[in-house]
């Protein structure tokens, strides 16, 4: 059984304009910060208290002995292309996922010309190689099926670029490569960094392990779709877009332990959130463990089951991300957390800070 975007109903109360916030630009951030746990920390747990001002490294510290972090240990691949037509014309490339087997080579992947490429046509990436365009792909046709001529990994590795967001307006060098990826990345897949983990470091990881807290991982390749805004007013007109996860048998375990304990379950980032939720419902409502897609839409009112806490970096105005954190710590705390973020000059968006947040009861 698919997670379903179905499962959640939003609150008929909540409209887009519900979600938007004044941002000045000069705060969304172009750069990560010097070091991953110098970031801010914005705790924001207790709602109805004003928030406090921390920095990342103390989160140690803010959790308790048999608490268990759980991470998405996707790694970003550079997924980016720049190449050109056979008449000349530039295009470029964002692979949004590998298909499958070994010997197949091939992607589903956006891409930008000036005109579209027909079945049949090829494009040459980065005067290296040439991509076959087999036809449209993805729902509703908007990617592109592509067949490369090696192993797909092989040849992003050697001529790709790291795929970094919109709203960062230089171009990848040596720092994204080693900073828009978590020290833990494991399995190659996501055209987007689950960013609020790219804050810890070895230090942080290893005051966690002292303080008696346990990780878990799960692995949900994240997707541009991340990015795609939301278009209509009527938020339950909005269709998600899909991405491939994974919750391991080991995971699941490793959550009903601290379950059994008393302990609290912390997902690093929403993509976390959105496997463990996801796999919960495909679940009928307990952890299973499941791997497949999903198109899970949180927006107020959605009924969570496997997370108690949440880290997460500030998210975009009117994106299905402010509607997730407004579904897990109550919409009016997010408005007045992200006030006080604004006024108080946090960092936003992928390279940005980050906040603590506990499930509203």
């Amino acid at each position: 059984m698919k997670p379903s975007s179905s499962a959640s109903t939003p609150a008929p109360a909540y409209t887009l304009h519900d979600f938007d916030f004044v941002l000045p630009p000069e705060l969304i951030a172009q750069h990560p910060a010097a070091e991953r746990s110098a970031s801010r920390l914005l705790d924001g747990r207790e709602a109805g208290a004003p928030p406090v001002d921390r920095v990342f490294r103390e989160l140690p510290g803010l959790l308790r002995a048999g608490d268990l972090l759980v991470f998405n240990d996707t790694r970003v691949i550079k997924a980016r292309l720049l190449g050109e037509k056979p008449t000349g014309g530039a295009a470029e490339a964002l692979v949004e996922r590998i298909l499958p087997g070994e010997d197949v080579h091939e992607v589903w992947a956006h891409l930008r010309a000036s005109k579209s490429p027909k079945a049949g046509s090829v494009v040459r990436f980065a005067d290296a190689f040439d991509a076959e365009v087999l036809g449209r792909a993805g729902p509703e046709g908007a990617l592109f099926h592509l067949r490369f001529p090696a192993p797909v990994l092989d040849l992003l590795a050697r001529h790709g670029h790291v795929p970094l967001p919109p709203y960062i307006t230089h171009d990848d060098n040596a720092e994204d490569e080693a900073r828009y990826q978590t020290v833990f990345a494991a399995h190659p897949g996501a055209v987007a960094a689950p960013t609020a983990a790219l804050h810890f470091d070895d230090a942080v990881l290893a005051a966690l392990t002292a303080q008696g807290v346990g990780r878990a991982a799960v692995t949900l390749h994240v997707g541009a779709g991340t990015f795609q805004p939301v278009r209509v007013e009527n938020i339950a007109e909005h269709r998600m877009h899909s991405e491939w996860f994974e919750v391991s048998e080991a995971t699941v375990a490793a959550i009903e332990a601290t379950r059994a304990a008393g302990g609290r379950v912390l997902a690093v980032g929403t993509t976390t959130l959105r496997a463990l939720e996801s796999a919960a419902r495909a679940g009928g409502g307990a952890l299973r463990p499941y791997r497949g897609d999903t198109d899970i839409f949180i927006t107020p009112g959605f009924d969570f089951r496997v997370v108690d806490l949440l880290l997460t970096n500030f998210h975009l105005p009117k994106s299905t991300l402010m509607m997730l954190v407004s579904a897990f710590a109550g919409h009016a705390h997010i408005q007045a957390l992200y006030r006080h973020a604004v006024e108080s000059r946090y960092r936003f968006f992928s390279y940005g800070d980050a906040m603590l947040l506990q499930l509203a009861r």
